[in-house]
C-alpha cells in the first residue's frame, strides 16, 4: 500500500474501530481489481490521492472523515463501528503506530537476529524505529488500535505493541512475505506468525525429540570425524538443526495424508540425512568409507547415492526417497520434480498432496545456478507442476571460499531468487532449533494450504571447510576464529534445557552414549523405521531388471485391423470442431492412409505407434517446446478450434479405458525440462516418455542432464530409464544452429550397453523404434537423430503392411534389384543424405553401387551389417557417408565398428570416410556453400 494513500485511508479507519482490518483487505482488494469491492467503497478509494500525488501532513482530513464515516455508518458489508472522540494529535498517531506496524512485516527480517555467528552485516533500517514514525518513548503507555494485527487485543500500550513486533519479527525468525500480492496468502501467514510471535509454546516432549535429533546429528559427525579422520564427507556440523527440521518436515507431511515425499540435496549433510533421517544403516556407510566394491558398477562416491525406505508418522506410513545425484550443485532440483510428478499422476492425485517434493540447497548454489530459476518457473505450469516444493536452504554463509556477499550474489540474500514466484521466504537461527521447528511446520502448511512453493532459509554455519581436508582460515580468517568459539547447536540446546528442568545434564549426557552405542553396534538409528514396509508405496521395478540386450523384437508388431481402428479414430474430431484449413487436409490424408489408399507419412506412422503403445496400456508423456503441433508442423497432436480456441487430443480420447496421453508445449527450457523428463521416466517404468526438442542442438542446454544422469546413470546408480529424446537433426542449408544434433557427443558417451542412438529414416522404423522402447521390458535411453526435411519427403512412405508385420531394422539393406555379383563399390550411410545418394545413383545410372543405411549406431548392429553385405562377393570400395563434418558426427566414434565387420568379410578392403570438410562450427550459414557441399559428398560417394 502506498504510503501516503495508506497514511489518509487509517487516519480516517480509526472512525469505526473493530473494521480497521477490513478496510485494509479491501483497499488492497482494491488496487489489484477496484471491481471486486462494493461501488460505495470503490468510489471512496477513487478520490484518494493516486499514487505520486504529494501528501502532506496539512491535508485537510474533515471531508474524507465525513465520507468514511458515512460509509462505515451505510455500507452494508462494513462491520458495527463505534465512532470515538479522539484528539487530532492521537488520530496522527494512530496512523503512525499503524504504518510502524506495516514497516516491521516488511523490513523486520533485515535486522533479525538470524546468524548464530552474530556476524551478519544488516543495513540501519530507520522504519523500525518509532521516532522514525513521530513516536517517541513519551507515548510507551499510551494505548493504539492494533488493525489487522493478530496479537489478540484490539488495542494495547505502544511499548507492547513494539516488544511483540520485535519478537515477532526481528528474532530468530526473519519472514519475508510481504512481497506476495494475493491479501489471502499474507492473511494466513500472519495469522500463524503473529498469534504466537514466531514463538510457540513447545510441550517437553517435542522439546527432547529435538535434544534426540540434534544428538544424532552431531554425534555421527564427531563419530565419523574420529574413526574417518581427514576423509571427505561434508559433514553437516554447524548446520544439525537441518535433522530436525527434516524430521518436522516428514512428520508434519505425513500427519496430513502425504504418502511419499522425495528428497534432493547435493553433498553437504547428505550421509547425516541417509543415516539420521532415512535409516541407513550405519555399518552399509562405514563400508562405503572403507572403498568396498558394494554394487557390480563403476559405483559413485558416498555422497551422491541415492536411498529409500519407510517410516512411520502419525497419519501412517511414508516413503521418503533420496534422489541420487552428482556434484552438478542443483541438477538434482528437477529431476526430484519429474519423479515427484510421476508419483503423483500413479496416484491420480491433480492436487499433489500425496506426494511432497523437497529440494535442500546450499545458499551459494541457490543463488548461483540457472536452472533455479527454470525450475521455479516450472512450478505452476501445467506440465511440471507438483503442488508447490518445500526448499531447503542450507545458508553455510560461504560457498567453498567465497563469502562476501559483493562476490557472491547481486541480491540480498541468497533466497531473493525465489521472489520471483511470490514463494514466501522464512529465514531462522540454525542455533534455535524450535524456531526451525515452528517454521518448518508453517512451511509444510503453507505448501499444503495454497499448493505452492516455500523457502526456508537455515541460516547456521560450516565448522570445518568445503571437506574435511580443507583448512578454512586461509581465506576466512574472520569467520573462523568466531567459529572455533562458537558453542555448537547440541550444546547450546541442551543447557537451555536444563535450565529449564527439561532435562538433567545425566540424561542429556546419556542420550549422547546411547546414540554413540548404536553406531558402534551397526544398528539403525532412526526409531520411525518401519523393517517391513509396505511395497504398495513405491514403484515395482522387479519386471523391467535383469534383461540383456537384443536386437530382435518382433513384439513391435500390430494387427492390421487394429491398425485401422486406431487410424481412423485418431481422425476424428468433435461434432462443431472447427479445424484449421491446413490442418483439415493432414487429417484428410490420414485417413486416406488409414484405409489403405495412401502410404503413410511419418507423422501419421508416429501417431499410430502412440496410438497402439496407449492401446497396450502404456501412459505416453510428449513434452517440448513445439510438440502438440511439432515443430515442423507434422504432428498435429493437439488440435485447435479455429472460432473458440478450445484444443482437442485426438489420441486421449480412443477409448474410455485407455491409459494417460499427456502431451504438453514446455517453457523456454531445455536443462530443468529434460532433467524433469528424466526424473519422470526413471520412476514410471510402464510409460513411454519422450522430450522433443524444438531442433536437436538446443539440447547442448542440458548436456549437465545428457552427461551425468541419463548416458552414465544406470552405470554409476543402477538406476534405469527408458526416457526418450527427439533430436531434429539433417543438414538442409539452415545454418550452424538449426543443422547438427551433436551426434558426435551422444556417441563418445556410448559404452556397456548404457543408451540407444539411431538415425531412422522411413515412417516404419520410427513406429517400430517407438513401440520396441515400451513394449519390451528392457529399459535405456533412446536417443533419435528425428529428421526434419524427410517427415514430408515424397520417398519417405511406409505402407500399412510395413507396420503390421515389420519390426526396426537396425540395418536396412539394398532392396533394389541390384545383381550382387556386379556391385564394386559399397556405401554405408545415416540418416536423411541416403535419400540424396538414392537418387544420385538413379540419374548416374550407376547399377555397381550399392547404398546401406545403418539405421542404429549403438550398440552397434555388427551382425546384422554383416549379413546385409555378404553377397557383395566383388567389392573393390567401401565408403562410409554423413552430411556433418569430418571432425563430428558419427565418423570417429563409429569407423572401428565397420572396420571390423568389413575386415571379416575381406581383410585388404579399406574403410573411407567422405563428408564435410572439418570443421568448428556444424554447418555453413551460406545456401551456396551448403549445397556445393553437398554435391561434392553425395558425388564423391557415388563415383569414389
Amino acid at each position: 500500500m502506498q504510503e501516503g494513500v495508506m497514511e489518509l485511508l487509517w487516519k480516517n479507519a480509526h472512525l469505526y474501530g473493530g473494521n480497521l482490518s477490513y478496510v485494509e483487505q479491501l483497499y488492497e482488494t482494491y488496487l489489484m481489481d477496484p471491481s471486486a469491492i462494493p461501488q460505495e467503497w470503490r468510489e471512496e478509494f477513487d478520490r484518494l490521492p493516486k499514487v505520486g500525488e504529494a501528501l502532506s501532513q496539512d491535508v485537510p482530513h474533515s471531508p474524507v472523515r465525513e465520507h468514511f464515516l458515512y460509509i462505515a455508518k451505510n455500507s452494508k458489508r462494513a462491520q458495527p463501528a463505534a465512532v470515538s472522540s479522539v484528539s487530532s494529535e492521537h488520530e496522527k498517531k494512530q496512523v503512525r503506530v499503524l504504518r510502524m506496524i506495516n514497516a516491521f512485516r516488511v523490513r523486520g527480517h533485515q535486522v533479525a537476529n538470524i546468524d548464530p555467528l552474530g556476524m551478519r552485516q544488516t543495513e540501519d533500517v530507520p522504519d523500525l524505529d518509532p521516532r522514525f514514525h513521530e513516536l517517541s518513548e513519551a507515548d510507551f503507555d499510551t494505548k493504539f488500535q492494533l488493525g489487522s494485527l493478530f496479537f489478540g487485543p484490539e488495542e494495547a500500550p505502544l511499548k507492547e505493541i513494539l516488544a511483540d513486533l520485535k519478537q515477532t519479527y526481528c528474532s530468530t525468525v526473519g519472514a519475508e512475505y510481504m512481497h506476495i500480492v494475493d491479501t489471502q496468502e499474507k492473511r494466513w501467514i500472519q495469522s500463524r506468525l503473529e498469534p504466537s510471535r514466531a514463538h510457540p509454546q513447545v510441550e517437553i516432549e517435542k522439546k527432547k525429540m529435538i535434544l534426540e535429533r540434534l544428538t544424532a546429528a552431531e554425534g555421527l559427525e564427531k563419530y565419523l570425524g574420529s574413526r574417518y579422520a581427514g576423509a571427505k564427507r561434508f559433514g553437516l556440523e554447524g548446520g544439525e538443526s537441518l535433522i530436525v527440521s527434516l524430521n518436522t518436515l516428514i512428520q508434519r507431511a505425513g500427519k496430513q495424508g502425504t504418502k511419499e515425499v522425495v528428497i534432493g540435496m547435493a553433498h553437504r549433510g547428505r550421509l547425516n540425512t541417509l543415516v539420521n533421517i532415512f535409516g541407513k544403516n550405519p555399518t552399509d556407510l562405514f563400508d562405503e568409507f572403507e572403498g568396498k566394491k558394494l554394487v557390480d558398477t563403476s559405483g559413485d562416491v558416498k555422497y551422491h547415492q541415492g536411498f529409500s525406505s519407510n517410516v512411520m508418522t502419525p497419519g501412517g506410513e511414508v516413503h521418503i526417497a533420496m534422489a541420487f545425484n552428482p556434484s552438478h550443485l542443483e541438477i538434482v532440483a528437477p529431476v526430484v520434480e519429474g519423479s515427484v510428478r510421476a508419483r503423483q499422476d500413479r496416484r491420480d492425485d491433480d492436487l499433489g498432496g500425496s506426494v511432497v517434493p523437497v529440494n535442500i540447497h546450499g545458499d551459494q548454489a541457490f543463488c548461483g545456478q540457472g536452472v533455479v530459476l527454470e525450475t521455479f518457473q516450472m512450478s505452476q505450469t501445467r506440465a511440471y507442476k507438483t503442488g508447490g516444493t518445500i526448499h531447503l536452504v542450507v545458508n553455510n554463509q560461504v560457498g567453498f571460499t567465497t563469502s562476501k556477499k559483493e562476490d557472491s550474489r547481486s541480491t540480498e540474500y541468497a533466497t531473493d531468487v525465489a521472489k520471483m514466484i511470490q514463494a514466501p521466504i522464512f529465514h531462522v537461527n540454525g542455533d534455535d532449533p524450535e524456531a526451525v521447528r515452528f517454521v518448518t511446520q508453517l512451511a509444510v502448511d503453507y505448501r499444503n494450504e495454497f499448493k505452492k512453493d516455500v523457502v526456508i532459509d537455515l541460516f547456521c554455519y560450516r565448522r570445518r571447510g568445503h571437506n574435511e581436508a580443507d583448512e578454512p582460515s586461509g581465506t576466512q580468517p574472520l569467520m573462523y576464529a568466531q567459529i572455533k568459539k562458537q558453542k555448537t547447536t547440541r550444546d547450546l540446546y541442551a543447557q537451555q534445557l536444563i535450565e529449564q528442568g527439561v532435562v538433567t545434564a545425566e540424561e542429556s549426557k546419556e542420550m549422547e552414549k546411547e546414540y554413540r552405542r548404536l553406531l558402534e553396534n551397526g544398528e539403525h538409528v532412526v526409531k520411525s523405521l518401519v523393517n517391513q514396509p509396505n511395497q504398495e508405496l513405491f514403484v515395482d521395478w522387479k519386471p523391467y531388471l535383469g534383461h540383456q540386450w537384443t536386437f530382435d523384437c518382433p513384439e513391435t508388431k500390430v494387427d492390421f485391423k487394429l491398425l485401422q481402428e486406431l487410424g481412423s479414430k485418431i481422425c476424428e474430431t468433435p461434432e462443431g470442431f472447427s479445424v484449421q484449413r491446413q490442418v483439415q487436409k493432414i487429417i484428410d490424408d490420414r485417413k486416406r492412409m488409414a484405409a489403405g489408399a495412401m502410404e503413410l507419412n511419418w507423422g501419421m506412422a508416429e501417431s499410430l505407434a502412440y496410438a497402439s503403445i496407449l492401446a497396450q496400456g502404456h501412459p505416453v508423456r510428449i513434452t517440448g517446446q513445439d510438440v502438440g503441433r511439432g515443430t515442423f508442423s507434422h504432428r498435429h497432436a493437439v488440435l485447435h478450434d479455429q472460432k473458440t480456441a478450445e484444443t482437442y487430443i485426438p489420441l486421449s480420447n480412443l477409448s474410455a479405458e485407455q491409459p494417460e496421453m499427456t502431451i504438453y508445449d514446455s517453457f523456454l527450457s531445455e536443462e530443468a525440462v529434460l532433467a524433469f523428463e528424466y526424473g519422470y521416466s526413471t520412476t514410471t517404468p510402464n510409460a513411454l516418455v519422450i522430450w522433443e526438442a524444438q531442433f536437436g542442438d538446443f539440447a547442448n542446454g542440458a548436456q549437465v542432464v545428457i552427461d551425468q544422469f541419463i548416458t552414465s546413470g544406470e552405470h554409476k546408480w543402477q538406476r534405469l530409464c527408458g526416457l526418450t529424446m527427439l533430436l531434429p537433426h539433417g543438414f538442409e542449408g539452415q545454418g550452424p544452429e538449426h543443422s547438427s544434433a551433436r551426434l558426435e557427443r551422444y556417441l563418445q558417451l556410448c559404452a556397456e550397453h548404457n543408451i540407444q542412438v539411431c538415425t531412422p529414416t522411413t515412417p516404419a522404423q520410427i513406429f517400430h523404434l517407438l513401440r520396441r522402447q515400451v513394449v519390451r521390458p528392457l529399459r535405456k535411453p533412446l536417443v533419435i537423430m528425428s529428421p526434419k526435411s524427410l517427415l514430408r519427403h515424397k520417398q519417405a512412405v511406409s505402407s500399412l503392411e510395413e507396420l503390421a508385420d515389420g519390426m526396426f531394422q537396425p540395418v536396412i539393406a539394398e532392396t533394389d534389384n541390384l545383381d550382387p555379383k556386379k556391385v564394386k563399390r559399397l556405401v554405408l550411410c545415416g540418416g536423411k543424405v541416403y535419400y540424396d545418394l538414392y537418387n544420385r545413383r538413379a540419374e548416374l545410372e550407376k547399377d555397381d553401387v550399392a547404398i546401406v543405411r545403418i539405421e542404429q549406431l549403438y550398440p552397434f548392429p555388427e551382425d546384422q551389417l554383416a549379413e546385409a553385405i555378404k553377397e557383395y562377393s566383388n567389392l573393390e570400395s567401401v565408403a562410409w557417408c554423413q552430411e556433418e563434418p569430418m571432425n563430428q558426427g558419427a565418423w570417429y566414434s563409429m569407423q572401428h565398428h565397420m572396420r571390423k565387420v568389413i575386415h571379416a568379410y575381406n581383410p585388404v578392403l579399406n574403410l573411407e570416410g567422405i563428408a564435410r570438410p572439418a570443421s568448428a562450427a556444424p554447418a555453413v550459414g551460406y545456401i551456396s556453400v551448403h549445397v556445393e557441399q553437398q554435391e561434392k559428398l553425395v558425388n564423391e560417394a557415388i563415383n569414389g
